[in-house]
């Protein structure tokens, strides 16, 4: 592939239907299915730096070994060379299509391409936000937590030796910061939000902790440092599938109190955070929140998720437009609202 045509992600999610395409990336998702016909296609995940689009390889497509000199695929089905290409870098020459009012893309030409030219880690997406500005960020919102909370989160990220893993950490393998370091910004996003409606609360005459919640906070996601890996995609683990990373970070959380000797109110209380975060059992989370400082994460945990939807929705639509495609994951169309005359 001539690297002077290729583009990036971003470029392609803002074509128009039937424009045609050259990208390079790194595979997150490959799966074979059958067609009404009985033939194989492929459903196929390629990130970049840019982000992630995921398309269609019919059994008409084009399947290559270009490691050394190009050599044609005769049944990538049956072949161990393409049966694995998860977490390896290929190029694709594809088109912009359509269907049922929604951008979608077929994949026409998929090529093995040689991993030490083309490693991997170049096409991973990162975090947006510079690491040291997340890190700085982070440390200032454990630092307002004092006495045994703070020592608590300080034993957990630090004295553990947990915090390189969390900081590279993504917070999923798609639907929001599905992406190195994404763990990290959502992590702060949550605790800043949680952070704001606790003190508001408390002005407002109700009683909370400021340092539970933003114990909770911070700890709410830590069992995806187990449910999920980069390789170097994000993608889940086994026991992130069938334990999922709620029952592992309590199970994280209650081994780390244990160890510290946490007080038991604050285990309670804190460990309620945890298993309660998603907001409710239809999402995951085994128990309702039932306490202000359990309400106020699992709120800023839904905003911060329904606001990066918003803005990758947005993000993807072409000047002008001001209703986003449907966003599965949200479940809803997004607008991009801007007010007149700076109002």
């Amino acid at each position: 592939m001539e690297e002077q045509q290729i583009c990036t992600i971003g470029e392609i999610r803002r074509m128009s239907k039937d424009e045609k395409f050259k990208v390079l990336g790194v595979v997150v998702k490959s799966s074979t299915r059958k067609d009404k016909n009985g033939k194989n296609y492929w459903d196929l995940g390629i990130m970049d730096c840019e982000g992630t689009i995921e398309g269609k390889v019919w059994s008409n497509a084009q399947w290559w070994d270009r490691r050394n000199a190009p050599l044609l695929v005769a049944e990538p089905a049956d072949s161990e060379l393409l049966r694995d290409l998860i977490g390896k870098t290929v190029g694709l020459v594809g088109q912009v299509t359509e269907f049922k009012g929604q951008q979608q893309f077929n994949f026409n030409a998929v090529s093995l391409v040689n991993q030490e030219k083309y490693p991997p880690h170049q096409y991973v997406q990162r975090s947006p936000v510079p690491e040291e500005t997340l890190e700085g960020a982070f440390l200032e919102l454990l630092g307002a937590c004092e006495g045994p909370v703070g020592d608590f989160l300080h034993f957990v990220f630090f004295k553990k030796n947990l915090w390189e893993r969390f900081k590279t950490c993504p917070a999923a393998v798609s639907h929001h910061h599905a992406y190195v370091g994404g763990l990290l910004e959502h992590t702060v996003a949550v605790a800043r939000t949680a952070k704001n409606i606790v003190e508001a609360g408390i002005s407002g005459g109700y009683e909370a902790d400021v340092a539970v919640a933003l114990a909770g906070a911070l700890l709410h996601d830590l069992g995806k440092m187990e449910a999920y890996r980069l390789v170097p995609a994000p993608v889940m683990t086994v026991a992130g599938t069938f334990h999922d990373h709620i029952v592992i970070g309590y199970s994280m959380f209650e081994s780390l109190a244990r160890d510290f000797g946490l007080d038991e109110r604050l285990f309670l209380a804190i460990g309620h955070i945890i298993v309660s975060h998603h907001g409710c059992r239809e999402y995951g989370s085994p128990v309702l929140p039932a306490t202000p400082e359990a309400m106020a994460v699992s709120a800023a945990d839904e905003m911060d998720f329904r606001l990066f939807c918003w803005k990758h929705s947005v993000d993807q639509m072409e000047d002008g437009r001001e209703i986003s495609d449907f966003n599965p994951s949200a479940q809803r169309r997004f607008w991009k609202w801007e007010a007149s005359n700076g109002v």
